[in-house]
């Protein structure tokens, strides 16, 4: 019997596309963990100032007469980020059409908590500071950060039901596309027609070669980068054309599996008709061979899978940690933290964050379930409901980018809701795997 190295199990451990889902948001949860403690440990170390100078240092791109010209900070936010809703793209796609919420059965209950978790912070917050100078911000505690969220649930193992890490995915998907929606439509300062226009023309390029059926990822990708130029000139946030292009991805492969298999197994037939060389190396045409099965296994897999799975390291490993570095390092003053904590802004979104995710997506789900509308997940109380709404106050990553986005330039009330998001997330996190943890046990 052969004896595998623990990475070498990895490796041979196939996994499905779900579980390497939740693999890639738990990897990126622990990585985002280390680098906001590393932003934090830099704002509050003589290193401050070296750490808000790099950010802020600027970086052009000329082509002849053309020039673009952003600081660091803000190619991270517009460029980098891009990259990560282009993944969010991706999976809201995947998830519509072949996931959960495929299925409006299985799908009404995590959307239904998901509108209350939504629209419950925002009025909580709203009430909070109607009329004040943070009245902007009610987006900042809409959202939850999936891959924290997931993290916490993924470490509980068996103590929760494979039903109800699956609700929290659809969930935070449906969450993450309210995000999307709010983004575009009400932190748009100003609209350029022109550029705006050309985004749409190039978008509509995108789907005509999905239709035509071009599966090269190349042409997709030249477009992609026009259009999130345009969406950035126009005025609308340009995340936005991550979202965007991750739709006019091909979904469809260009072979079926049933192709697959019978083209792989005439193959294989053809390259065991080869003699073997006694020192192993082999035919030029078993090389041909091997370069058409890979070919072949390529056309299998529809390229919007292929780009999601290919995304999710240098998402999880270099997107994500930048944006957590860049912006979630915050310099606290001990001494007048209680006085921040307790204003306005900081208050609505830790309100927000946590008694309005918890009533509304428990809250809105126990309605559901008790007026018939939707069932519980399988082998899931309503209790692990509960701990399940505190995993979703988890606001990070999009909670930090909308408050830059409602805050433009102000970087006291930047400041104030980023103390909020961190609390509220740091509370609710611990509460809710606790919670689940010790109190809400799993359904014998």
């Amino acid at each position: 019997m052969k004896i595998y190295a623990p990475w070498e199990r990895a490796f041979n451990k196939i996994s499905t596309p779900f579980e390497h889902f939740l693999h890639a948001q738990t990897t990126t949860g622990l990585v985002l963990m280390f680098m906001t403690i590393v932003s934090l440990v830099l704002a509050n170390s003589p290193l401050y100032e070296a750490y808000s100078h790099f950010f802020h240092i600027k970086v052009d791109f000329n082509v002849g007469d053309w020039k673009i010209s952003h600081t660091i900070h803000h190619w991270i936010n517009d460029g980098l980020m891009a990259i990560f809703f282009f993944m969010v793209g991706l999976e809201i796609k995947r998830e519509i059409l072949i996931g959960e919420l495929s299925n409006i059965k299985v799908a009404i209950l995590p959307i239904l908590a998901a509108l209350g978790g939504m629209v419950l912070p925002a009025l909580i917050f709203t009430s909070i500071n109607y009329g004040g100078e943070g009245a902007s911000g009610w987006g900042i505690p809409m959202a939850t950060d999936i891959a924290f969220a997931i993290s916490a649930l993924v470490l509980l193992g068996k103590r929760v039901s494979p039903a109800l890490v699956t609700f929290l995915v659809a969930l935070a998907i449906v969450d993450d596309l309210g995000a999307v929606i709010v983004i575009a439509i009400f932190y748009t300062e100003q609209i350029n027609m022109l550029p705006l226009v050309l985004s749409g023309a190039t978008f509509a390029l995108m789907l005509a070669f999905n239709r035509f059926g071009i599966h090269a990822v190349l042409p997709y990708f030249l477009l992609g980068l026009m259009m999130w130029f345009f969406m950035l000139e126009s005025g609308v946030h340009a995340t936005i054309a991550g979202v965007i292009a991750a739709l006019a991805i091909p979904s469809k492969a260009k072979r079926t599996a049933i192709d697959l298999s019978h083209g792989a197994r005439n193959l294989l037939d053809e390259y065991d008709n080869y003699p073997i060389a006694t020192d192993n190396t082999m035919h030029e045409n078993q090389k041909a061979i091997l370069t058409n099965m890979k070919e072949r296994i390529l056309a299998v897999e529809a390229p919007a899978a292929r780009l999601e799975h290919s995304l999710h390291l240098p998402v999880s490993l270099v997107v994500i940690p930048l944006f957590a570095l860049a912006n979630a390092g915050i310099a606290i003053d001990f001494s007048s933290i209680g006085a921040t904590i307790m204003g306005p802004i900081s208050l609505g979104i830790i309100a927000g964050l946590i008694i309005g995710k918890v009533l509304g997506i428990a809250g809105v789900a126990w309605l559901a379930i008790k007026l018939g509308i939707a069932k519980l997940p399988k082998d899931s109380t309503m209790n692990q409901i509960f701990g399940v709404s505190f995993l979703g106050g988890i606001g990070f990553t999009m909670s930090i980018f909308v408050a830059d986005l409602a805050y433009l330039g102000d970087e006291e009330l930047i400041f104030q809701a980023k103390v909020g998001i961190l609390a509220a997330s740091l509370f609710a996190g611990i509460f809710g795997y606790l919670w689940l943890r010790f109190i809400a046990k799993r359904p014998q």
